[in-house]
């Protein structure tokens, strides 16, 4: 598929409308046409043998026609030459969820004899209860960012962060992590962000994971994972993927290919949104805190005095589900929920407080999301937020960690 313009450097909002897609007009095509077939035709059983015999031996994607469709699907490989092109990889392998991608990359690097994890909280829920549950052999050191490098031992196989966080929106210094690693690759959750936000392989990171249910889809109607990294790796995951079965759809990886196409801009108009309800809620008394990334994006986490339950049932517009980066407005109580899974020690300590909401900011205007998120914290909960805020006085309250809201040099 590679062509001499899909060589050439390009801006990010070409390359997510063009990437994946240089051959349709030598095809006589405009779309992107779906493979949905699970099997192909051959008549030379010796040539697929042999086809078989190396995918086997390196993992590299098989040349000429498709064999099977947990081996390799058309669609869905455009969609990830497309994801390799955004992040700036060399490869990309796509699977039918974030935790089939994230389980692969454990596997990966356990099948090296590497099983001992280094991870920095807060993680997505599911993602911290792999690693803590240690259900594919694997070991976890938690620490904090500035303690990675003394966790680091011999049969370490992997730093993983997410940043920024799942469901703090806590950042973390890409470059400087990774140098803290050194040999040993780092992993970063980079969902929240997107390639339009952050590139963490500039940083130093050497593999990219993306829940794409999220925003690389952006309809919530897709359920994917991919990782971004060196074909190398690449290829155990090939490898990894026929053999466990956790394959993308070709249905899905068009979906996944048509919502790159609009992903820098449905990022930044939300993103846009997203730090305007920031700087309106962080002058809210019914706030005690509000979290958003020096960054930018989409999504907003604040803590309320008054009863966090309350707001979700209040709440007419914003649609009170898990999960995120669609173009409708999303909130929800991370612990009782994208989180709960994980101990309740360990979600208080990674800043995942019973007052944290969590909202994902989509295309409606502003003034209508202001509207209900008002409305919604004046609801049933007014009257304990009152007292909380006489309770525990409003100096105090507003002060702000190094998570906490604040305007993005972009404006965002």
């Amino acid at each position: 598929m590679e062509t001499e313009a899909s060589t050439t450097s390009r801006a990010l909002a070409t390359e997510a409308v063009h990437a994946g897609r240089e051959d349709l007009a030598g095809l006589g095509l405009h779309a992107v046409p779906i493979d949905l077939s699970t099997t192909y035709p051959s008549y030379d059983s010796r040539q697929e043998a042999a086809r078989i015999d190396e995918f086997a031996a390196t993992g590299a994607r098989p040349q000429g026609p498709p064999v099977y469709a947990r081996l390799d699907n058309p669609t869905t490989a455009r969609f990830e030459t497309a994801l390799a092109r955004l992040e700036g990889a060399e490869s990309a392998v796509a699977f039918a969820s974030g935790m089939a991608a994230l389980s692969a990359v454990l596997l990966g690097r356990a099948s090296q004899g590497l099983r001992h994890v280094v991870a920095v909280r807060p993680l997505y829920g599911c993602s911290d209860h792999l690693l803590t549950a240690g259900l594919l052999g694997t070991e976890v050191t938690w620490t904090d960012p500035a303690g990675v490098a003394d966790a680091i031992r011999p049969g370490t196989g992997l730093v993983m962060v997410e940043t920024p966080a799942n469901p703090t929106l806590a950042e973390v210094d890409i470059r400087a992590l990774a140098h803290s690693c050194g040999s040993v690759p780092l992993l970063v959750d980079s969902t929240f962000a997107t390639p339009v936000l952050q590139r963490p392989l500039e940083h130093g990171a050497r593999i990219v994971l993306h829940s794409a249910t999220k925003y690389l889809g952006g309809h919530g109607d897709v359920l994917a994972g991919v990782v971004a990294c060196d074909e190398e790796f690449a290829r155990a995951l090939r490898q990894i993927r026929f053999a466990t079965g956790g394959v993308l759809h070709p249905l899905s990886g068009y979906l996944l290919l048509r919502g790159l196409s609009t992903l820098p801009v449905r990022m930044r108009a939300a993103a846009g949104t997203a730090a305007e309800l920031a700087r309106r809620l962080s002058a809210d008394p019914r706030i005690r805190v509000v979290h958003y990334p020096k960054l930018g994006g989409a999504m907003v986490a604040f803590e309320v005095h008054g009863d966090p339950h309350a707001v979700i049932a209040d709440v007419r517009l914003i649609t009170p589900a898990v999960s995120l980066g669609s173009v409708d407005s999303l909130i929800q109580h991370p612990a009782s929920i994208s989180h709960r899974i994980v101990a309740e020690g360990d979600r208080r300590s990674a800043g995942v407080s019973e007052q944290l909401l969590r909202m994902s900011v989509g295309l409606e205007d502003v003034e209508d999301l202001w509207e209900d998120l008002d409305r919604a914290l004046s609801g049933r909960s007014a009257r304990s937020a009152r007292t909380a805020v006489r309770s525990e006085g409003r100096t105090a309250d507003r002060a702000r960690d190094g998570s906490a809201w604040a305007p993005s040099p972009a404006g965002r």
